[in-house]
């Protein structure tokens, strides 16, 4: 399975605007320019986080994004449905009908064992998706990235605020 690129620049910029401070908001300009990324292409992917409740949006001047929920209150799995959508990963398009050795009318209405395990792998990247929230990456990244970098990259951020 591949996940769209809008995928990882929606997680990444719900990460950035986690550490707003209230009421501030932060553009797609200065998102696209901080991941170096079109802000074009970036524009659909935080309109989708947008509609599915997670980010606020405002217009003009001073617009720009910010969360629309605490960070407790947003997982993994809410934004990679934000991008994605909610459908299963796999299709089942029962292949197995066309089996030439089949009896003429033999069927069998129970889903087939490989779309069983396939729907299952789902159900569990799924749950290990919604295990994680966007609070638990906020105190990750304050371990995993040097204190002097986070505290630049706040820096820029903050510069750029509306």
């Amino acid at each position: 399975m591949i996940l769209k690129s809008q995928v990882e620049w929606a997680l990444h910029c719900c990460a950035i605007l986690a550490r707003l401070p209230e009421g501030r908001y932060l553009s797609t300009k200065a998102l696209a320019e901080f991941h170096g990324i079109p802000k074009e292409y970036l524009s659909k992917a935080l309109q989708a986080v947008s509609q599915a409740g997670l980010v606020e949006t405002t217009l003009g001047p001073s617009g720009g994004y910010r969360l629309a929920k605490p960070t407790t209150d947003i997982t993994f799995l809410d934004i990679v449905e934000a991008v994605e959508g909610k459908a299963r990963t796999f299709t089942c398009t029962n292949i197995r009908e066309n089996n030439p050795c089949l009896p003429k009318g033999y069927c069998d209405d129970r889903p087939c064992a490989i779309a069983r395990v396939m729907w299952q792998a789902d159900e569990a990247w799924r749950a290990s998706l919604h295990s994680v929230r966007l609070s638990d990456l906020m105190t990750t990244l304050a371990e995993d990235i040097p204190p002097d970098i986070f505290r630049s990259s706040a820096d820029w951020v903050q510069r750029r605020l509306k």
